[in-house]
């Protein structure tokens, strides 16, 4: 147990922890805006599954690394480009994105109004079969990250577990704050759409680095509170 009373255990943690948070706001988002369509009293517990879901899955994949390594290999080439196991999910993950956040945007503008009406229709098990298919790309890539920045399992574990209860903590707060501003809602879905086509990049072996997608992000969500602050103010 040396490595405990090692301070570069402790930086690799803390920062493995601050980027595991980042990459879980992503998926706090699209949570928040599924389960804000199911009645008042099935929203909380719906979030708690889907961030338990999150959990589990990150757990199981840290602890099939050998296997995680293994979807890097190339499985088919398609216009010379090598796809993997991890390219594929990607490239799904991002296209499920794109499709469920237009589709949420063109809901929202043209079935204004109808919202109580479209809850009705939304059941329980669809949004946690959402949860879990987005869980699976948000989980990937979270444990990818990990296994790239730290080598001991143990560290990975630990911000796994500290970061989904952070998640777990602010999930309530970030989702009745997406429900009660309409066009913080459109921005997040902005964002999501965005996210959607970085992993599809990704899955095309195209990198686009992640700094520049969170600055814009809070670029946007800066100029978004200034209008709330101004609108509350009126």
């Amino acid at each position: 147990m040396e490595w405990l009373s090692d301070p570069n255990t402790w930086i690799a943690l803390l920062t493995l922890c601050a980027l595991e948070i980042v990459l879980g706001i992503d998926n706090i988002i699209f949570i928040s805006i599924l389960t804000n369509k199911l009645p008042v009293e099935q929203q909380a517990p719906a979030r708690r599954v889907g961030l338990g879901l999150a959990l589990v899955m990150r757990l199981g994949l840290l602890f099939t690394i050998s296997w995680i390594m293994r979807l890097t290999a190339p499985l088919f080439t398609v216009l010379s480009n090598e796809i993997s196991g991890r390219d594929l999910i990607l490239l799904l993950g991002g296209l499920f994105l794109l499709y469920k956040s237009v589709n949420e945007i063109h809901s929202k503008v043209e079935a204004a109004g109808k919202s109580e009406e479209d809850k009705a229709k939304v059941s329980y098990a669809s949004v946690i079969a959402q949860i879990i298919l987005i869980d699976l790309v948000f989980s990937l890539d979270s444990v990818i990250t990990a296994v790239g920045m730290v080598d001991r399992i143990e560290i990975m574990i630990a911000a796994v577990l500290i970061s989904v209860a952070v998640m777990m903590l602010s999930a309530a707060s970030i989702s009745a704050f997406v429900n009660r501003h309409p066009a913080v809602k459109v921005l997040a879905l902005a964002f999501l759409i965005m996210i959607g086509v970085a992993l599809i990049g990704e899955g095309l072996d195209f990198h686009i680095p992640k700094g520049f997608i969170y600055f814009a992000m809070a670029f946007s969500v800066g100029v978004e509170l200034i209008n709330i602050r101004i609108a509350s103010r009126k």
